[in-house]
């Protein structure tokens, strides 16, 4: 899936690659992140030998980082090495250092440890074997394995360094982030970054495949897909955490993985795509697949009992995020009943906030999350109605089976505005048994304003009508882009009816682009797409969503087949939403605001601008000077640069009559109406 457009030289058709690359977060199950590493050794250049096996038993985590005196980029590295090295001396964390390049001299190789004062062994792995078993691919590379050898953390130290480029100060610090959580037995929450340096040539070489056993490798494979869920107090309906859970439900997990339900992931991967562009992606990697299917159907082996990964330990009982700042509960307990189905329930919280409040991590915590099918947080601002509400604006948290909780970067919040008020939408599923729920978000505040605003709007539809008996109702809804915007994550949202989902987006002078395909749509599972890479839009661009609804007596799901769908709240009804999360490039938190509150033009001096044929008549009736029927980018000025952005259509620098009717006919037909969001 091409979500990020390469920049192509003109007349070439050859990609333009960029002249300056940072570390990202990529897909953990694509990196191997979860695996066992095998024993290997190496030796130093005094001949000493170091053996994985040995230094994992010993400690609670070893850091393994490879380096070379003959890339710069490396040795940049080095006194961050070198201080968390410090500052985990005696806390049970071993490190050892691994130069892959044959040619870098005994002599260089001690200089560098001299110069840093490095304590741990360096390797100099001159045939490549420790490389191999862990498969790196740069001389800035780390790993973290915990103490069964699982590897728990692959990528860069940080981000402070790059090709290209340098800061002051990591924003990410990665590293230590997954030393923290691997000694205290938890997986890291970003478990592999890319790691840009000095690439290394590792030879290709043929595995041969060894008995796959529990504690050698079933173990793991479950321990890092599954167990989220399936474990004591997990929403999931049976514990997946010893062999004889997994014998005990093989007929199960047999059928879920084989049809692709399970883990819950349902994007599309492009035909010759190899990565993920999604950093949540849960899907299970097809060794990872395979080798599970293999067991099950074979004969199960037990292994050596000597391989067993480390016991998984998970955050504060409650708290994914830890100890929120402030929790915020729905004012009264939900009965849920036993049996049937139960519409949507909203219930308004006062958080009472005498301040903006800037949010850095948030998670929504149902007490019956057996019955919670989902739920969604909106934020009521002091001028909002629950129209707004009701067409999808606003949307702040939400709760889905397996994703409770959000922890944002560095740098990037959510705004809780001064006075607001939250909307808390459930929806309860009965399972058989009577009970009660008492949802709460729990929420940690940032210090104070971000670098970034992380914003949400949505891509929408809400004038549609679904045919009754109709397997295959295809609707459309679209979201411009005002000014420069990052994409961050995409939500898609329907109801029982909803078939597929996919995203496109459309640059000005460029061809529409797919960034997301769901053509599995499940209502039982509404995933958020959180990109490894922002998806950066110019101004003048548009996202376009489509929609496919089964209103068919094939759907086992459809409540009515005969009945004509219109969009409503209740599950009985249907929804066309395309939820975005993204941040504005100016990266000014006024700006965002004022943008995302309607604003056509620059924060704080441009009225709102409806788009509808009568006032884009008017408004352009008044901006063209000089008569001749079009208004120009001048014209237009810097107060509704960005508006004309997204009219002029055929990217001329003019506006006329019939670009502007375009527009808001698009728009009244999507259902959108309205100011740009």
């Amino acid at each position: 899936m091409r979500l990020i457009a390469t920049l192509l030289i003109a007349g070439t058709g050859i990609a333009a690659e960029p002249l300056t690359e940072s570390p990202r977060p990529v897909a953990a199950g694509e990196a191997g992140a979860g695996r066992m590493v095998a024993a290997v050794e190496g030796e130093d250049e005094d001949g000493r030998v170091w053996k994985l096996a040995e230094s994992a038993r010993a400690a609670k985590a070893v850091v393994v980082a490879f380096n070379s005196p003959t890339c710069p980029l490396s040795a940049k590295m080095l006194p961050s090495l070198r201080a968390l090295e410090a500052e985990y001396a005696g806390k049970g964390v071993a490190f050892v250092y691994v130069n892959p390049t044959a040619t870098d001299t005994a002599e260089a190789i001690a200089a560098v440890r001299k110069a840093h004062g490095l304590a741990g062994m360096y390797v100099h792995d001159k045939t490549l074997a420790v490389a191999a078993a862990l498969g790196a691919q740069t001389t800035t590379e780390v790993f973290v394995l915990d103490a069964a050898r699982t590897l728990t953390y692959r990528g860069a130290v940080d981000d402070q360094y790059g090709v290209g480029y340098a800061k002051d100060a990591p924003e990410h610090r990665w590293l230590r982030d997954a030393i923290e959580e691997t000694v205290a037995g938890r997986r890291p929450r970003v478990a592999a970054t890319t790691a840009p340096g000095c690439a290394i040539d590792l030879p290709k070489v043929e595995v041969a495949a060894g008995e796959v056993t529990w504690h050698g490798r079933v173990s793991r494979i479950l321990q890092t897909n599954c167990q989220d869920c399936h474990r004591d107090g997990g929403i999931g309906p049976f514990p997946l955490m010893t062999m004889e859970d997994a014998v005990s439900h093989a007929g199960e997990i047999r059928k879920a993985v084989g049809k692709g339900l399970m883990p819950p992931w349902f994007a599309a991967r492009e035909a010759g795509v190899t990565h993920s562009p999604f950093v949540n992606d849960r899907s299970l990697p097809e060794r990872d697949r395979a080798d599970l299917l293999e067991w099950l159907a074979g004969g199960r082996a037990a292994g050596d009992p000597a391989d067993a990964p480390v016991a998984r330990v998970w955050a504060d009982a409650e708290w994914v995020i830890g100890k929120p700042d402030a929790i915020y509960e729905i004012p009264r307990e939900i009965e849920v009943k036993a049996t049937g189905k139960m519409g949507y329930v909203h219930l308004i919280v006062d958080p009472g906030l005498t301040e903006d409040r800037w949010v850095k991590s948030l998670e929504v915590l149902p007490t019956a999350r057996a019955q919670v099918h989902h739920v969604l947080v909106f934020v009521l601002s002091q001028d909002a109605d629950r129209r707004k509400i009701a067409n999808g604006d606003n949307f702040f948290a939400a709760y889905v089976p397996g994703s409770s909780s959000m922890q944002y970067a560095e740098g990037y919040a959510k705004k809780l505005p001064k006075g607001s008020k939250l909307l808390f939408q459930l929806h309860y599923t009965p399972t058989g048994l009577a009970t009660v729920d008492r949802t709460r978000l729990g929420v940690k505040f940032a210090d104070g304003a971000p670098k970034h605003e992380v914003l949400v709007a949505a891509a929408k539809n809400t004038r549609f009508a679904i045919p009754p008996g109709a397997a295959d109702h295809v609707e459309r809804g679209r979201l411009d882009v005002p000014r420069p915007a990052d994409i961050l994550a995409f939500m898609p949202h329907m109801h029982v009816r909803g078939k597929s989902f996919k995203y496109e987006v459309v640059r000005p002078g460029v061809e529409k682009t797919l960034v997301l395909d769901v053509p599995r749509y499940d209502f039982n599972w509404q995933l958020l797409y959180r990109l490894a890479e922002p998806l950066h839009l110019p101004a003048g661009s548009r996202l376009e969503v489509t929609a496919a609804f089964d209103n068919s007596t094939g759907n086992p799901a459809n409540p009515d087949p005969a009945r004509t769908v219109r969009w409503g709240e209740q599950t009985d009804d249907e929804m066309l939403i395309g939820y975005v999360e993204y941040v504005f490039s100016e990266d000014k938190p006024a700006v965002a605001a004022a943008a995302a509150s309607g604003s056509a033009g620059t924060a704080g001096t441009s009225p709102q601008i409806q788009l509808t044929g009568k006032s884009l008549g008017a408004l352009g009736k008044r901006l063209d000077k000089d008569g001749d029927g079009r208004v120009s980018k001048a014209e237009a000025g810097s107060e509704f640069g960005a508006l004309h952005a997204v009219l002029d259509g055929d990217g001329d620098g003019f506006v006329t009559g019939e670009e502007a009717r375009r527009v808001a006919r698009q728009r009244k037909e999507s259902g959108a109406g309205g100011a740009t969001p």
